[in-house]
């Protein structure tokens, strides 16, 4: 049987983006509500279980990461059966807008909340910051958060150059100092490359007693969309909201790594950058057994025992 007009399992892709948000809005009023917050910003509500996704995300971001073109939130409704509240925005907003501001107030006056087993914020970059934030308004929320901010606020991070045209945005009204918005949370959980030497000064300022911080080395300054790519971002999510998530799920959670090429090249890199050729070949000779065909991991081999047959560098012995 084909999916109705309105059905949640229709894909979105390859609309305009006008058709999309159509299409985005007939879904959502089907099965919730949907709301335009301003001129940037938006709220699509799909109603379903006793526990709650709020993700935080682009319209772009949505557009271009997921397969049917939708909302994080709703692959946690059929894959789960969560409910899902998204909102989202035109561009990179931090969600700094008083019409958001103002819809956030609403659901908290209307008990929307707490009407819910469980709330989970979800959010990345800027998305993260927003996650972080917003959380205050449901005390007792989980947050998983990807490379958030902590705020723009150059009092504060000066040292972030990455988005000076945001600096006249406020941070310091509502809503506005991320680590300290996470205080009413049951737990936060952040998410970072400490390699993105600007993401990892960020995330020293979410120090607190209920955040329990993540590293992922090398995996840049797109974590979410290496998780997408290699399918950990919904368990991840899933095990957050069903307090599953701890250090050595999450560990074996990203064992996927281990076969993740992007990863490996970044791992290469950064074993070449520190000047290691034992340790470069000892990634190279692993890399190639386990996944055959790795190219750039056969010449990077070669090249160092080349080296090593000169003098140049010692190599550790190949095993038999």
């Amino acid at each position: 049987m084909q999916d109705t007009p309105h059905s949640l399992d229709t894909p979105l892709a390859g609309l305009d983006k006008a058709a999309w948000l159509t299409r985005l809005a007939d879904i959502a009023d089907d099965r919730g509500h949907f709301q335009p917050l301003g001129r940037r910003h938006l709220a699509a509500y799909v109603e379903e279980g006793a526990t709650l996704i709020v993700t935080f995300e682009t319209i772009q971001g949505i557009r271009a990461l997921s397969d049917k073109a939708q909302p994080l939130g709703w692959d946690m409704v059929r894959t789960l059966g969560w409910s899902s509240l998204s909102l989202m925005s035109d561009g990179d907003t931090w969600f700094r807008d008083h019409d958001v501001y103002g819809y956030v107030d609403t659901l908290i006056d209307d008990g929307f909340f707490e009407e819910f087993d469980r709330v989970i914020f979800y959010g990345a970059g800027p998305c993260g910051y927003a996650a972080a934030a917003y959380s205050v308004a449901a005390p007792g929320a989980t947050v998983v958060a990807i490379q958030p901010q902590a705020t723009l606020d150059p009092r504060i991070t000066e040292w972030d150059e990455r988005f000076v045209h945001m600096r006249r945005t406020s941070f310091s009204d509502r809503y506005g100092y991320a680590p300290d918005m996470l205080d009413a949370a049951k737990q936060a959980f952040l998410i970072y490359d400490p390699e993105v030497e600007l993401d990892a000064m960020h995330a020293a300022l979410f120090t607190r007693t209920n955040v329990e911080k993540f590293r992922l080395r090398f995996l840049g300054s797109a974590i979410q969309s290496e998780l997408i790519e290699m399918q950990r971002l919904l368990p991840l999510i899933a095990l957050a909201g069903t307090d599953k998530l701890s250090s050595h799920n999450f560990a074996r959670l990203m064992r996927a790594r281990r076969d993740y090429p992007p990863y490996l090249r970044g791992l290469l890199a950064a074993v070449d950058r520190r000047d290691r050729p034992w340790l470069a070949v000892m990634v190279c000779r692993n890399v190639l057994k386990r996944l055959g065909k790795a190219p750039r991991f056969a010449r990077r081999l070669s090249q160092i025992e080349r080296e090593a047959a000169d003098g140049n560098v010692r190599i550790p012995p190949e095993r038999p």
